[in-house]
């Protein structure tokens, strides 16, 4: 287990990129609830943001691909309109603890 952030590094209702060891990361928070998801476009496999933090839509209620307008449900990465429509973000295992997110899957 890793800590990622502290909670308080993500505001509510919001998203942020990480780069933890090799992989590129973003969490989203939302509802008292963080959702980890490896930064990797389905459709494309390239990062979804153009800016730093900014993986969500307009109205903070689903992940944006900035380079194709993929939308993407915050709980379970599915993919809902775009491209790559039906298909899934890699979803990261994550836990609140202590005020800080704690990252479940173990990166070698």
């Amino acid at each position: 287990m890793h800590i990622l952030c502290r909670l308080e590094d993500i505001a509510e209702p919001g998203s942020k990129g990480f780069k933890f060891k090799d992989k590129s990361l973003f969490a989203v928070r939302q509802r008292g609830q963080v959702f980890v998801y490896q930064n990797s476009c389905p459709h494309l496999g390239i990062e979804l943001n153009w800016q730093d933090d900014q993986f969500l839509d307009f109205d903070n209620s689903l992940i944006q691909c900035a380079t194709h307008g993929a939308l993407f449900i915050i709980e379970s990465g599915e993919c809902i309109a775009g491209p790559c429509h039906g298909k899934t973000l890699e979803f990261v295992a994550s836990k609140i603890e202590n005020d800080c997110v704690i990252l479940i899957d173990n990166f070698t």
